[in-house]
Parts: structure tokens; sequence; C-alpha cells
């Protein structure tokens, strides 16, 4: 996979915004985690972060939104291949979704 996501532009003109604050070494755990994860279902994702044999020269965390993005099109296929009618994929892909995705944003929302 040669596609991190460079087709938005360079890296390094936006500001932090709303990006959760990590180190380069915590960004690489979680994209290490994320390329298991998703070489696991398959198609395998390249060694090419910092130190690996082919790295590539973009963050761990440029890779952590690339494998996330290619993670949840990994999922969205096996849905569309193991639903047994439309109506029930679209209920995975919509309010299910919505809804786990709900719930791990109020579980990591700074408390007030």
């Amino acid at each position: 996979m040669d596609d991190h996501g460079d087709d938005f532009g360079p890296w390094g003109w936006e500001n932090e915004g709303s990006a959760i604050r990590r180190s380069e070494d915590e960004w690489l755990t979680v994209a290490r985690y994320l390329r298991h994860a998703a070489n696991k279902l398959g198609p395998q994702l390249p060694l090419c972060l910092p130190g690996e044999p082919k790295q590539c020269g973009r963050t761990a965390q440029q890779h952590v939104i690339a494998w996330a993005a290619h993670l949840k099109a990994v999922s969205h296929h096996l849905i569309e291949q193991a639903t047994p009618s439309e109506a029930r994929g679209a209920h995975a892909i919509g309010p299910l979704y919505q809804r786990r995705l709900s719930e791990l944003r109020a579980s990591t929302a700074a408390p007030h």
C-alpha cells in the first residue's frame, strides 16, 4: 500500500487542531497496532514505519490515519460480504456504526 493519504496534500501545513497530543513513539505504537489488525484481515500492509526495512519517511501519525482508513474500508467490505440482506448491511454501516462511534467518543471525551 503506497497510499498514505498524500493526495490531500503535503503534511506539515496544518496546526494540531483537534488531534490528540501524542509523542512520535506513542503514534508509532498505535500505527503498529492498526497495521497488525489490518494485516490480520488482509492484504498485507508494508513495513515502512521509521526504522523498518522500507521506511517511507512519513510520520507515525500519518500512518495511523492512513491505516485506520484502510481498516475502516476492509471492515465495510467485510460487512458487505457477510450480510444476509441489504437491510442488515445498511443497519450495520449506519445506525450500529454511529452508535458504536458515539460510545467511543463519549468514553474518550475529556471530563469537564
